[in-house]
């Protein structure tokens, strides 16, 4: 035991579970341990004893319990003091060989029984799956703030497990399944309006995507920080995110064609028209490059719909006739694909901003009336689920109503209102462009 480094309690967790290999059924009290330490019995201890014993140790109950061995000069506790005296013709050097082998085969089965056990069983893992693909295929039609606490909770307990010990293989499942709802919560606390908060969850997702090996996650979460740095008035940091994103190829799914999408608007920001339209083809061959469909999909996915809006956001940046034109086809079409999807799987905040994205084109080329249709669908739509994005941009394009040609007009005042009401609660600054 004590070349073994064990403490008492560790002799006797040992001792059990190799009872219980055996189908002895066994247990020793640590009265007994005492006992068998300092050799206080009476020949041997009971057979079914010995041969867990024997089973622990890979010695004889004879020599376990043997008188002890004689030391050399200075040393006490060594291998030496431990080896057997010679039998029949053997040498003593084959017969230490032999303990020092048969040690360590216990030594390392005693590893393996510590190292099977698991506090990750596979009912837990495909639940986990389960919660995650309901998550991401719920949430773009969901109230935001009572789903980010489902989701918080459910990152807890990923991350609870993940303390514990599992075989590497559940880990990095365990790394993967947190990440994502470390991405979720990004986006929960991007669309409440806290961007410092986002940026804290997508760190933490980024790094359980290092950890699960997963480059479909660590494109997205890129994304998402690019996303956030757009937002938050930092364009040039938003293209660095992407450009860095760009470099994980997913095993599956449509994380390029967002990274693409989202640099092309924030080189926009920028008034930067060659490297937009660079970027708006790559998202055009990434999406042609797609292996797969998105795992698990949902909110992870960048439809075709969400293409087209990011494209139709990017020529609204660049500005002048033509560009509205690109860009009122674009948010069309944007449209009708978010209209086309079964109502409980239409993503709301997105048809309002591309909505948007269609009236602030139709404000760029004088067409008020077909303006003010897209806000009062935006305003109707906006109310079953009211985002930080969603109001950002209707302060934008609320903006554009106030032109001087627009100021005396009744229609154009009374939508101005409608926004005014909707957007009384106080959010941080708008931006001139359109969110996630």
């Amino acid at each position: 035991m004590r070349q073994l480094r064990q403490t008492r309690a560790e002799f006797q967790k040992d001792f059990a579970r190799t009872s219980d290999q055996l189908n002895e059924g066994l247990t020793v009290s640590t009265r007994q341990v005492d006992r068998w330490m300092v050799g206080d019995l009476d020949g041997l201890p009971h057979p079914a004893a010995c041969r867990v014993l024997e089973q622990m140790f890979g010695e004889s109950a004879e020599r376990l319990f043997g008188p002890p061995e004689p030391a050399s000069r200075g040393e006490v506790t060594t291998v030496e003091v431990l080896r057997p005296a010679p039998v029949g013709n053997e040498p003593v050097e084959d017969l230490a060989v032999q303990r020092e082998v048969t040690m360590a085969a216990a030594e390392s089965a005693r590893f393996g029984q510590f190292a099977e056990q698991s506090n990750v069983g596979p009912h837990t893992l495909e639940q986990f799956r389960a919660d995650l693909a309901r998550i991401v295929t719920t949430y773009p039609n969901r109230p935001v703030y009572p789903l980010f606490i489902e989701v918080r909770a459910l990152r807890n307990r990923a991350f609870e497990l993940l303390e514990g010990r599992q075989y590497p293989e559940q880990s990095r499942e365990l790394y993967l399944v947190a990440g994502a709802l470390c991405g979720v919560l990004a986006n929960a606390s991007f669309d409440l309006g806290w961007l410092p908060a986002a940026e804290t969850q997508a760190r933490t997702a980024f790094l359980c995507a290092e950890l699960a090996g997963n480059n479909a996650l660590r494109a997205w979460v890129r994304g998402t920080q690019s996303l956030v740095a757009y937002w938050d008035e930092r364009p040039r940091a938003a293209v660095e995110l992407a450009t860095d994103g760009w470099r994980y190829v997913p095993e599956t799914g449509t994380a390029r064609v967002r990274l693409a999408a989202i640099e092309a608007r924030a080189h926009a920001r920028l008034r930067d028209q060659r490297a937009t339209d660079n970027a708006l083809a790559r998202a055009e061959q990434a999406r042609n490059e797609v292996r797969e469909a998105d795992d698990p999909g949902g909110m992870l996915a960048f439809p075709l719909a969400k293409q087209s809006f990011y494209t139709a956001t990017a020529r609204l940046w660049l500005g002048g006739r033509d560009s509205y034109a690109d860009a009122e086809r674009n948010a069309i079409h944007a449209v009708q694909l978010y209209e086309a999807d079964p109502p409980e799987q239409r993503r709301l905040g997105e048809l309002c901003l591309a909505r948007l994205d269609l009236a602030a084109a139709r404000l760029g080329r004088d067409d008020l009336d077909g303006a003010v249709e897209q806000f009062q669908g935006v305003l109707a739509i906006a109310a079953q689920r009211r985002t930080d994005s969603i109001a950002r941009r209707l302060n934008q394009v609320d903006r554009a109503l106030q032109w001087p040609r627009y100021q005396t007009c009744a229609l154009a005042l009374d939508v101005h209102d409608q926004i005014r009401s909707f957007t009384r609660a106080s959010v941080p600054p708008a931006l001139p462009g359109a969110g996630e």
